[in-house]
């Protein structure tokens, strides 16, 4: 492999304007995804269905804490076959093709694919044939397709950076900058978009209230009624070292309970 020299110029001219050109793109696209950004306005059918879920699981989970008459009511209102919510309330299934959502496929794509092949294209043309950088460790040569895109070298070290790739490992290497100078959750950032548009959770289509409903019914109605409370004055003696004494422990509650009556009455 041949050993290089690099320019310092390079490193002037054509290493960090990348490094400042990719940063400046980030944060113009992070405020311009913030001002072509709709907001999303929640439907009071859609607020009402998710507390009415949110409640049930609740029951299903903190439902051992209550009475057994408290827990049968919270469940008849919900599973009843008649009356209850699950049962009553008739939704329709979400459109698949809902205008809302393909804006905003067509917005994402064109915050975050549209300016990185432009950009990408003009870095290429324009620090075309320059190797920027090394990097600090040995690599094999399936990365030299990668690291050294533009570049067609077959006696050159895979460790060594061109200018193209130098600007793709910039668009996914900058999130940490990103998260320090904009906050969490910003439009700046690449990674996590990239990798909704290859999963699909881009385009995922919203829940359907009907399969959901049915779901959270056959989970409520299956749910046991269990009292963890039943012994609790017994276990809070016995925490407390009073269980010991079996006879002394009516009588002293007892005795309180005189003493508080008698303070009513005068």
């Amino acid at each position: 492999m041949a050993e290089l020299l690099i320019d310092p110029n390079i490193r002037g001219w054509v290493f960090l304007p990348i490094v400042v050109i990719t940063f400046l793109v980030g944060i113009i696209r992070h405020y311009f995804s913030i001002l072509i950004s709709s907001q999303k306005k929640a439907e009071l059918t859609q607020i009402q269905d998710s507390q009415a879920m949110i409640r049930a699981r609740l029951l299903r989970e903190n439902g051992k804490y209550l009475s057994q008459q408290s827990f049968a009511m919270r469940r008849h209102y919900f599973n009843n076959e008649d009356t209850g919510y699950f049962k009553t309330q008739k939704r329709a299934p979400p459109s698949p093709n809902s205008t809302a959502m393909l804006s905003d496929l067509v917005k994402g794509n064109f915050i975050n694919v549209l300016p990185m092949i432009v950009i990408g294209g003009w870095i290429n043309w324009m620090f075309s044939g320059f190797v920027t950088t090394k990097v600090p460790f040995p690599l094999t040569l399936r990365f030299k397709p990668m690291l050294q895109r533009g570049i067609e070298l077959a006696s050159l070290d895979a460790a060594w950076v061109s200018s193209a790739s130098w600007y793709f490992l910039n668009v996914f290497g900058l999130r940490s900058i990103y998260t320090l100078v904009l906050g969490e959750n910003n439009a700046a950032d690449q990674t996590q978009s990239m990798q909704d548009q290859m999963s699909g959770a881009a385009v995922a289509m919203p829940q359907d209230p009907k399969a959901a409903f049915k779901a959270e019914w056959e989970a409520l109605q299956i749910t046991e009624y269990q009292n963890v409370l039943a012994n609790v004055e017994s276990e809070l003696l016995a925490s407390s070292g009073l269980a010991g004494d079996q006879t002394g422990a009516p009588s002293l509650l007892q005795s309180s309970r005189g003493e508080d009556s008698s303070a009513l009455r005068n």
